[in-house]
């Protein structure tokens, strides 16, 4: 198993967390980071969310390229309903909203609420085969990549 993030905190604190020595943890820029491996699963939680839209084709063709043939990515976000439990959301090309870190800084972070729908409609558009679907305020789903490109 492999665990990639770009900040090394975020790195330090799931490696306290997971008791299980046979993860492999890597810092890197996910957007332009090649592995040295491919994968039967992509798992990603709460980050799609923070792909720019104008990103969202290159991110899911790097995706494609990180999966054995026959592999899947897999993953759960915050959907619609989520976003009426946030405040200062912006909408346009780059949907964010206002983040305040424990040291009381704040900013400004990509945050796009996919619709299931739409978001199933993106991906068969870009030839994946995909389900998703909503979960409480969550969506949840599984993407195959277009045959050929793994």
């Amino acid at each position: 198993m492999t665990a990639v993030a770009v900040a090394p905190e975020v790195l330090a604190l799931a490696r306290a967390r997971t008791p299980f020595l046979h993860v492999r943890f890597v810092q890197a820029d996910v957007f332009a980071w090649q592995p040295p491996r491919r994968y039967d699963t992509v798992f990603f939680a709460f980050w799609l969310s923070h792909v720019p839209p104008a990103r969202l084709p290159a991110f899911w063709s790097s995706v494609a390229s990180m999966l054995t043939p026959g592999g899947r990515a897999v993953f759960i976000d915050d959907g619609p309903a989520a976003a009426a439990g946030e405040e200062g959301v912006t909408e346009g090309p780059v949907p964010t909203v206002p983040r305040r870190l424990d040291d009381g800084s704040r900013y400004r972070v990509v945050k796009v609420f996919h619709d299931a729908d739409a978001l199933a409609g993106d991906l068969t558009a870009l030839g994946w085969t995909v389900r998703v679907r909503p979960l409480d305020e969550s969506i949840v789903g599984v993407a195959r990549p277009p045959s050929g490109s793994a």
